[in-house]
């Protein structure tokens, strides 16, 4: 019985020190980590927020017509020649989705020659988020050179149908028939801050296996990025 009591004792003991140094950790993780602090003021702002049910891999996505920074309306069937599209929800304001323009228009250069244009789509609330206007969406891609349509999702109609929930947001679909399947789903890379130090390069690996006739490694990955403002 002593025995059972002593053993018992430092079994809390030890309970309460992992508890303790777990809430240790979280509280030093919110401070000095500004993406995890991020991401918490995301859940907190939206959590009353309905969840969003979208694609999932194999997935028919359903066509499109919006607006273009031409003026032009733009569909997934005006594109006779793609075998696929590399469709990225982003936007003007959010830090991360401007880390990326430069990459997504390396990766449109790439490979819309072959068969897989990009299609970029500001899903936000122009009313909740000015900069992302449509007036500004013109100006911020001539001055970035931007290479592919840049659509604006008026009343936020096709992000939800998609699944999207971060500025920027992946969606890789492939071309079979009269249908678009989804391929790939979530994040460019996996380093939005430095595109030398990227070790995982999501994006392009599973584009380039489409094009070889090749299986798709990993099909899904976590969007990081800003919330949509809806």
């Amino acid at each position: 019985m002593k025995t059972l009591k002593i053993l018992t004792a430092v079994a809390v003991v030890a309970l309460v020190g992992i508890l303790a140094s777990g809430i240790l950790n979280f509280g030093t993780m919110t401070k000095e980590d500004p993406e995890i602090e991020s991401a918490i003021n995301d859940v907190q702002l939206n959590e009353q927020a309905p969840i969003k049910k979208g694609y999932e891999i194999g997935d028919k996505a359903t066509d499109f017509s919006l607006m273009n920074i031409d003026g032009k309306m733009i569909s997934l069937k005006d594109y006779d020649n793609a075998k696929g599209f590399i469709v990225i929800f982003t936007c003007n304001h959010c830090p991360y989705s401007v880390a990326y323009e430069d990459r997504i228009i390396a990766l449109d250069k790439e490979f819309k020659e072959q068969g897989y244009p990009v299609i970029a789509i500001n899903p936000n609330n122009p009313e909740a988020y000015p900069e992302d206007s449509y007036d500004n969406m013109k100006i911020r891609a001539k001055e970035k050179g931007f290479t592919f349509p840049y659509l604006f999702d008026a009343g936020q109609k096709i992000y939800p149908q998609y699944g999207a929930t971060k500025t920027p947001h992946v969606f890789l679909l492939q071309k079979e028939g009269t249908s678009n399947i989804v391929k790939y789903i979530g994040a460019i890379d996996d380093n939005h801050k430095d595109a030398n130090a990227i070790k995982n390069d999501y994006l392009r690996d599973a584009v380039t296996n489409l094009i070889k006739g090749q299986e798709i490694k990993m099909t899904k990955t976590v969007a990081i990025g800003c919330s949509i403002k809806s």
